[in-house]
């Protein structure tokens, strides 16, 4: 196992690039203006700072040696008002390029801080009516461990403009216990985080402690190592396949940039394949983990784990516990604190290669053809920890020109006390449950399939009726609907119809005269399921769609809007549709909402085995053969002899 530690930007004797993360120099440099513009108080921290993307014109444009405009974009929350303020800084000029107040009635908040999250079990510990619940229920106050999470928009007038969390509580019997196992459920409180104070308390029942242990090693779970499995070597005795410079990536046929940020994490960008472009920029934009539960308590619990919290901030460290093997590069992220300052992140992305498996393979009865070759594909990835889940993001590219992007949750299930099999949790230990749930995601795909001049097309498999054209009925061939503005533009997966949804490039052809392209192939799991009406449908509308595509802006970033915290609904890719503009032949953006719907088990318990979600692109018409023909075959020392 070889590593690199590499600070971003990372010049390996490259120049500067456009799309270089923000430097600890450049970071320290925004602070320093946003400081001298006076915008910094004892109160005032910076909840977010990134490179402020360049237009997609100036990337393409660009030359090594051209002058950059290093611009951050920058988030800050003065703690003592709750105003959010949003800028762009200048760090070539020395400036603030921007700046722009949040209103928070009407946009909603900037994201939490952890600083935030710090100070609420000290609120808990002043409130006489939260006090009141735990000697009700025989809890000792300072085992007690607060939850607090982002509130969501319900119609609380006493809510509106206001920055508010509600607090659910675990209880802890020691310093190694699980608090995860042991709900308080029945009580929640709501927290405003200006004001410093619980604002209310609702006690609604008084359920049972789970008292059973929860730690993975602990009885009753805790059983011996087993001993029959035999170790598994990943070697590459040449080392790796691909180079490094800087922040850009090469391996076989692939090119590609890679960024991080704390609200979108691993970002890809100016994706080609054999120097022709595919995607300009890649990322999950926004997650969202909406809850079944409509108990009292519980109703609210709808977490976006992206736009409320910047869940890139939570990144492992794979110093302290490396997920892969073989031969690993790994990039340190250099990100702001919340006093604006940098913060090293050891070991945050991983670059390796894998086998997988068989590419092509036949054995021929005519020519005596035996050949077979087998695939690879390089990973590049990040994990990270969201409270009591885990969250792994895997972009993997393969030989044969397809993109994946592999999803993986585990961690711990959100318990509760479990009420009986007429209510909406899995039973996981003996009165501990845990609610049903969805996890899902939203890729942001800025396609640029040979160019810039991409269409969608929806392919369906459907069966021609019988008559004359098919009088024995076997017949079946694709139906394609040509999506040509934004409002004919959100669909719906249909695995019934092996519904794919084709993006090609209208003014280039292959050998035989078909136009290049790629096809999004989704897995067709279900869609967000809460009611059309609902509060979390509103504020989450991406997700009740499986492709929405937009006419490309710079500006539109994220699927549920800039400011999700707290934010009423309709934000995001409603207000971006609501445009209606040509996207026939256009410079497009295709987003997917895929993920996964979990009625907990109790193998799930307790810790769960990864799950995993995600969608493919597949070259479709791109090459004019299968691009996999030059893999050449295995040594014959791989290869067992009987």
């Amino acid at each position: 196992m070889s590593t690199a530690f590499l600070e971003t930007p990372t010049t390996t004797g490259s120049s500067e690039h456009p799309l270089n993360p923000l430097s600890a120099e450049e970071i320290r440099a925004a602070r320093r203006i946003v400081d001298e513009n006076g915008l910094l108080s004892d109160s005032v921290r910076f909840v977010f700072v990134a490179l402020e993307e360049p237009h997609k014109s100036v990337v393409q444009a660009y030359a090594p040696g051209d002058p950059i405009d290093r611009q951050a974009r920058v988030l800050l929350l003065d703690r003592a008002t709750g105003q959010g303020s949003d800028l762009v800084v200048s760090v070539t000029q020395q400036k603030v390029v921007s700046l722009e107040h949040v209103d928070a009635a009407v946009d909603g908040h900037v994201p939490i801080l952890d600083q935030e999250f710090e100070d609420i079990e000290a609120f808990l510990l002043d409130c006489p009516e939260w006090l009141a619940a735990m000697d009700k229920r025989g809890l000792t106050h300072a085992d007690v461990r607060a939850v607090p999470l982002s509130a969501g928009v319900f119609g609380h007038e006493d809510e509106v403009g206001k920055r508010i969390v509600r607090v659910l509580a675990f209880y802890q019997y020691d310093a190694a216990d699980l608090p995860w196992a042991h709900p308080i459920d029945g009580v929640v409180a709501y927290v405003d985080l200006t004001e410093r104070r619980v604002t209310k308390v609702i006690d609604e029942i008084e359920l049972p402690l789970p008292a059973e242990r929860g730690q993975w090693d602990a009885e009753p779970h805790a059983v011996p190592p087993r001993t029959d499995l035999k170790p598994i070597e990943i070697i590459q005795p040449e080392g790796a396949s691909f180079t490094v410079d800087g922040n850009q990536i090469s391996w076989a046929d692939w090119k590609f940039r890679f960024g991080f940020d704390v609200r979108e994490g691993l970002t890809l960008h100016q994706l080609s394949i054999a120097g022709r472009p595919v995607v300009y920029r890649a990322s999950i934009a926004e997650m969202v983990v909406p809850y079944a539960d409509p108990s009292p308590v519980r109703y609210w619990q709808n977490y976006f784990d992206q736009g409320e919290y910047l869940f890139g901030r939570y990144t492992n460290s794979l110093e302290l516990g490396c997920d892969c093997l073989g031969e690993i590069t790994y990039f340190d992220v250099t990100i702001a604190d919340e006093d604006g300052n940098p913060k090293v992140m050891k070991n945050a992305i991983c670059l390796h290669e894998e086998d997988y498996g068989v590419l092509w393979k036949h054995t021929d009865m005519f020519n005596g053809m035996a050949e077979v070759r087998r695939s690879r594909r390089l990973v590049i990835s990040f994990f990270l920890t969201i409270g009591n889940y885990d969250y792994g993001f895997y972009w993997y590219l393969y030989l044969d020109g397809t993109i994946q992007l592999e999803a993986k949750a585990t961690g711990i299930v959100f318990a509760s006390a479990y009420r009986g099999p007429d209510g909406f949790s899995t039973e996981m230990a003996p009165g501990l449950g845990a609610p049903f749930h969805q996890h899902l995601f939203s890729a942001r795909l800025d396609m640029e399939v040979d160019g810039q001049c991409n269409v969608v097309e929806e392919v369906d498999a459907v069966a021609v009726p019988m008559g004359p054209e098919n009088p024995w009925g076997n017949a079946f061939r694709p139906q394609r609907t040509r999506l040509t503005r934004e409002s004919e533009a959100m669909r719906t997966a249909d695995n019934l119809k092996a519904r794919v949804w084709h993006i090609t490039n209208p003014e280039k052809t292959n050998r035989l005269g078909q136009h290049v392209g790629y096809a999004l192939h989704p897995e067709g799991q279900p869609a967000l399921l809460a009611h059309p009406t609902s509060s979390i449908a509103q504020r989450a509308a991406f997700a009740t769609k499986h492709l929405w595509v937009t006419k490309y802006d710079p500006a539109e970033r994220y699927p549920a809007g800039r400011f999700v915290n707290q934010n009423p609904g309709n934000a995001g890719l409603p207000a971006y549709v609501a445009q209606d503009r040509d996207i026939d032949g256009q410079d497009i953006v295709v987003w997917h909402t895929f993920g996964l719907t979990h009625f907990p088990r109790p193998e799930d318990w307790p810790v769960m085995p990864v799950d995993y979600a995600g969608f493919k692109l597949k070259p479709v018409s791109f090459f004019d053969r299968n691009p996999a023909l030059n893999v050449p075959a295995a040594p014959k020392s791989h290869c067992c002899e009987s």
